[in-house]
């Protein structure tokens, strides 16, 4: 089950945090269809947020049809976002790991690493022109 976090200082609302979230686990196949994500209750017990938010997290993934509320029962996963397969996202993600120990080892912090990965990404996205092979 999928554990929610905040971070205070992203200037995100807390709503869109718990969507980006649940989208972050549908991608990389940490929640299947099918599975219930936590109640509510639960969520505002763990986290400390205002149910209202929540809900209004659960409702912007239902609107977009990620997921079903099931009244009385809970929410559920419609459907999945993952486009590759599990075996080639481990194998990333063990080359993104080795990249990381060399980004820190160079002294890096987290902020200096995600603006490089940002700006890198945006300039590969403006010169290449990706293609996805099935």
């Amino acid at each position: 089950m999928i554990e929610f976090h905040l971070e205070k200082r992203t200037g995100v609302a807390p709503y869109m945090q718990l969507v980006h979230q649940v989208k972050q686990a549908l991608r990389l196949g940490l929640l299947q269809p099918g599975e219930q994500l936590p109640t509510v209750r639960e969520v505002v017990s763990k986290v400390a947020i205002n149910p209202n938010t929540v809900s209004k997290a659960y409702r912007e993934l239902e609107h977009e049809g990620l997921v079903e509320s099931r009244p009385g029962i809970g929410t559920f996963v419609k459907k999945s976002l993952v486009n590759s397969s599990p075996d080639l996202q481990e194998a990333l993600r063990h080359e993104l790991l080795q990249w990381l120990y060399k980004a820190f080892e160079a002294d890096l912090d987290s902020e200096d690493i995600a603006a490089l990965f940002a700006n890198t990404l945006r300039q590969f996205q403006k010169e290449e022109k990706p293609t996805h092979t099935s």
